[in-house]
C-alpha cells in the first residue's frame, strides 16, 4: 500500500538514483539468463540506502521515485505491485510504472482482493461477515483489474497474480466447490496474459485444483509462507503439470509470523536470519526451468531473510556462479 501513483510530488525531478553495483553484480547479471526475472515485492523502503538507493530518502519519495532507480539495477528485472491487491487502479496508473522502467522489465500485478475473497468482513463492531458478490466474477476481474492493467503496461505485464488468503472451506464452497469455481473463472478470462494462483489454505494443493490450472493455462505460485507446505512438498505435488511459466514468492520463514518478521528485520538493511537451504531449492527450480526455456519469476520479500534486495543478489550469485 505505500506504492504511491508516479505523478506529480517533489520539486527535484531525480530526488534518488541506483547505487552503483559492485562490478561482481554486473557481472553476475550478464551471465543470467534472459528468461529469468528476479525482483522484490515492493521497492519503498529506506532501510536500502546503500544497498540499492544511492541517498536516504523517506518512504513517500521512495514510493513516488524509487521504481526508475530500483529498475536500473541489472539484477532487479521485475517487482512485485501490491497496493492493487487493496485496490483497483487506473489504465493511467498502471501507464505510469510501465513508462519508467527498461524495456525488459516485468512487473508482477495482484489482483484486487475481491476476486479471491468469498466472504466480507465488515468494519462495524458485531456485524457478520457476509457473501461477496465479487468472488471468482470473471466480469469484476476483467473490468477492474485486467482491462485496465492490459491497457496500461502492455508487455511489460509479467504475471498477474490472484492470491487467495487463508479462508474456511465452507466459505469457498469445499475444496471440490472452490475447484469448479476457480475453473470456470480461469476459462473466462481473456487469453494471453499469465495468470498465476497463489494459496494460502493447504488442503486445497490436490489434483483437483492443478488439474483447473492445466486447462486453464495458469499456473500456481510457489510460495514459502507457513500456511503453505514446504517448498519441498510443493514440487512433489506439482510434479508432472506443465504451467506456462515459474513462479516463486519467497515472502515468510516457516516458524515466523509476518509481525513478527517485520519487528525483527526493520529497517531491511540487512540478512538477519539466513536462509541458505531455500535458497538452494529456488535456484534449482530457476536452473531446471530455465534449461527448458521457461520464463522464471522470483519475487523476494522482506520478511524472507531481511532485506529482499540482499536476497536477491545473493540468489543472483548462486545462479550465476554455475
Amino acid at each position: 500500500m505505500d506504492q504511491l501513483a508516479l505523478f506529480g510530488g517533489d520539486e527535484n525531478p531525480d530526488p534518488v538514483r541506483c547505487v552503483t553495483p559492485p562490478e561482481r553484480q554486473v557481472v553476475e547479471a550478464s551471465r543470467l539468463s534472459k528468461y529469468l526475472f528476479m525482483g522484490t515485492s515492493s521497492w519503498s523502503f529506506p532501510g536500502w540506502e546503500g544497498i540499492l538507493y544511492d541517498r536516504k530518502a523517506t518512504q513517500r519519495v521512495l514510493a513516488r521515485h524509487g521504481l526508475k532507480a530500483y529498475a536500473t539495477h541489472p539484477l532487479l528485472r521485475s517487482v512485485g505491485i501490491d497496493r492493487t491487491y487493496y485496490g483497483p487502479i487506473t489504465a493511467d496508473e498502471y501507464a505510469a510504472y510501465a513508462h519508467v522502467v527498461p524495456e525488459h522489465f516485468r512487473f508482477v500485478i495482484k489482483a484486487h482482493e475481491l476476486t479471491t475473497r468469498a466472504t466480507i468482513r465488515p468494519t462495524s463492531h458485531g456485524a457478520k461477515p457476509y457473501q461477496n458478490a465479487s468472488f471468482l466474477d470473471p466480469k469484476y476481474a476483467v473490468e477492474t483489474v485486467v482491462r485496465p492493467c492490459l491497457e496500461g503496461m502492455g508487455e511489460k505485464l509479467g504475471v498477474m497474480l490472484f492470491q487467495f488468503p487463508p479462508q474456511s472451506l465452507g466459505a469457498l464452497g469445499g475444496a471440490k466447490g472452490f475447484v469448479e469455481r476457480l475453473s470456470r473463472f480461469l476459462d473466462a478470462l481473456p487469453k494471453g496474459p499469465v495468470y498465476a494462483v497463489e494459496l494460502r489454505n493447504a488442503e486445497l494443493l490436490g489434483k483437483g485444483y492443478l488439474r483447473a490450472l492445466e486447462d486453464g493455462g495458469a499456473c500456481h505460485c510457489f510460495n514459502l509462507h507457513p500456511t503453505m507446505p514446504s517448498l519441498k512438498e510443493q514440487v512433489r505435488l506439482t510434479e508432472g503439470v506443465s504451467f506456462p511459466v515459474l513462479f516463486v514468492r519467497w515472502m515468510l520463514k516457516r516458524d515466523c509470523t509476518y509481525d513478527e518478521a517485520r519487528e525483527a528485520f526493520t529497517p531491511f538493511d540487512r540478512i538477519a536470519a539466513e536462509d541458505a537451504e531455500s535458497r538452494r531449492q529456488i535456484a534449482t527450480m530457476c536452473r531446471q526451468a530455465i534449461s527448458q526455456r521457461q520464463r522464471t519469476f522470483v519475487i523476494v520479500n522482506n520478511k524472507a531473510e531481511g532485506s529482499a534486495p540482499l536476497s536477491v543478489f545473493k540468489l543472483a550469485a548462486e545462479l550465476a556462479g554455475d
